[in-house]
């Protein structure tokens, strides 16, 4: 068995109520025939060109040789450094696989200038740069393409035979490197982003870096039967179940790593259920947790522990009331596809949109277009400025202050989003503020590296449950990066994308608080501090 799901307490009382139900309305191979009509009328028309996944493996077979003889070229030519220029499920599922393969995959999703500069500055002339975007228009994308072509033009390299692209067919990144001469894998367009990572976005980064990606559909392909049967014993019907038939429902679902070989998997789990099923005022909250949180040391009444262990039934005993995962990284993938499709029939929302995704995308142009001064901070302390979406916020005058006012809105569902707008290879310790301010607000806490929390939980954000308070954290550096051939850079970008997230959600009633850090490495110890 690749898969092992095992759940008790009153998880497993919402598994047996809804596992009939599910079984009797032929869920499971309704999915593998791909049935659009599962999620209801209105979601039918976007169901019937998303279900591309359920066959992936199969679809993606013929892929393999053609990324091992590119990566054999390459490696003839002297390449061996990847990046991968990507945004959300174009990004997370590689990185999962590269880590967990143990090897080398520079991941490139932010448009910070300091991390963009990190990229840029290892020795190009043994690079690569993989360009993932399924729609062929993501902004971060297409400034880093930018960058880097500019960057081996400077070198005296041909772009053209180290720049590899995945987008789907007929997509702006398609022609653009029809233009430019650049190799392209076509991804299935009958599969959205997130849903995609045992496609050619999941395959090609890190088949390139040296993962042995024919093994990984091998695992998801010995899966397959085990999720197509409506049986109790069907994995993703489980899963789904428990993630969303609670009753009362309980809308956190903390991912804690116990143990488990695979590196990184609650992040790639986050994008997939946030994004999936954040939408119509209800949504599950994804929260990336370690053994130790506070969320998990007393969790709270509405949030469930899943923890991904390396033998679900042998943990049983040790975890009573928490849902237990184990399996192969390929089953993985496949078994949180099909029981978060399902998880969105439980919740009768349509689990393949993003309606709210947009939003901050059309601020961000528009602040772009503009380029407004910013705003006058509340106040500054300690060299960091302090912007608030209401007054009162900021009425104590001290950060502490602000954090206690930010955390007093959160109602007894409550929750917190820290959204990181700072180059994360510079300040990897700042994600421990997660924990400082859940022990402080004593509410589950997320933790976003931005932009590209955008592309995941920023749906769940604008279009879930409306009880998140926001603690936004910028930078102002000297260091910035021109984007060739845009009229703004990568400084500016980033900029326009914090405050036109922050924008909507203050639009939307969602109290934001924007810490603006003038010196990140000198100012984030003052900062733990007033988190605690």
């Amino acid at each position: 068995m690749t898969f092992s799901v095992h759940v008790s307490g009153a998880v497993a009382g919402a598994v047996d109520q809804w596992l009939p139900t599910l079984a009797s309305e032929l869920v499971a191979s309704g999915i593998t025939a791909g049935d659009p009509t599962l999620w209801g009328p209105a979601a039918e028309a976007e169901a019937a060109v998303r279900l591309g996944w359920v066959d992936a493996v199969t679809t993606s077979r013929p892929l393999v040789p053609q990324i091992l003889a590119l990566r054999e070229d390459l490696a003839a030519d002297g390449v061996t450094r990847v990046v991968l220029a990507g945004m959300g499920g174009s990004s997370l599922a590689p990185e999962v696989i590269a880590r967990t393969s143990g090897i080398d995959l520079t991941v490139l999703d932010s448009t910070a200038p300091g991390q963009v500069w990190d990229a840029l500055d290892d020795d190009l002339r043994d690079t690569v740069l993989v360009v993932s975007s399924k729609s062929g228009s993501t902004v971060e994308t297409d400034a880093q393409r930018r960058a880097f072509a500019a960057a081996f033009r400077d070198l005296g390299i041909d772009p053209a035979t180290r720049i590899v692209v995945v987008t789907d067919p007929d997509s702006p990144l398609e022609e653009t490197a029809a233009a430019e001469g650049y190799r392209v894998f076509h991804a299935d367009p009958n599969v959205g982003g997130r849903y995609s990572a045992l496609t050619a976005f999941g395959l090609v980064p890190s088949g390139l870096a040296g993962a042995d990606i024919g093994e990984l559909l091998d695992e998801a392909e010995a899966s397959m039967l085990q999720l197509a049967i409506d049986s109790p014993d069907n994995p993703a019907l489980v899963l789904a179940a428990a993630i969303a038939g609670t009753s009362p429902r309980r809308d956190k679902l903390a991912l804690v790593e116990d143990g488990t070989h695979i590196v990184g998997l609650p992040a790639w789990i986050e994008q997939l259920i946030a994004e999936s099923t954040g939408k119509e005022g209800t949504g599950i909250l994804p929260v990336p947790l370690l053994d130790v949180s506070p969320e998990v040391d007393n969790p709270p009444a509405d949030l469930l522990v899943c923890r991904l262990v390396d033998d679900a039934h042998e943990s049983a005993g040790r975890h009573h009331g928490e849902i237990l995962v184990s399996g192969t990284l390929g089953a993985q993938f496949l078994v949180w596809e099909h029981a978060t499709a399902i998880a969105g029939r439980i919740l009768g929302i349509n689990p393949f949109d993003q309606p709210d995704v947009e939003s901050a995308k059309a601020a961000t142009r528009a602040l772009l277009d503009d380029r407004p001064e910013l705003a006058a901070p509340a106040f500054t302390e300690g060299g960091i400025e302090v912007r608030v979406s209401d007054p009162l916020l900021a009425e104590s005058g001290t950060i502490a202050g602000v954090l206690d006012a930010l955390w007093a809105r959160l109602g007894e569902d409550g929750y917190v989003a820290i959204q990181a707008y700072l180059d994360r290879t510079d300040v990897p310790h700042l994600a421990g503020l997660r924990e400082m301010v859940a022990a402080d607000s004593g509410r589950p806490t997320t933790f976003g590296w931005g932009p590209r929390f955008l592309h995941s939980t920023g749906q769940l954000h604008k279009g879930g449950p409306r009880t998140g308070v926001f603690l936004q954290l910028t930078e102002r550096s000297e260091k910035d990066l021109e984007i060739p051939g845009r009229p703004f850079t990568f400084g500016q970008l980033i900029e326009a994308q914090a405050a036109g997230d922050a924008g909507v959600l203050a639009g939307l009633g969602r109290p934001v608080v924007t810490l603006t850090l003038t010196d990140p490495q000198a100012e984030v110890l003052p900062l733990f501090e007033a988190a605690s």
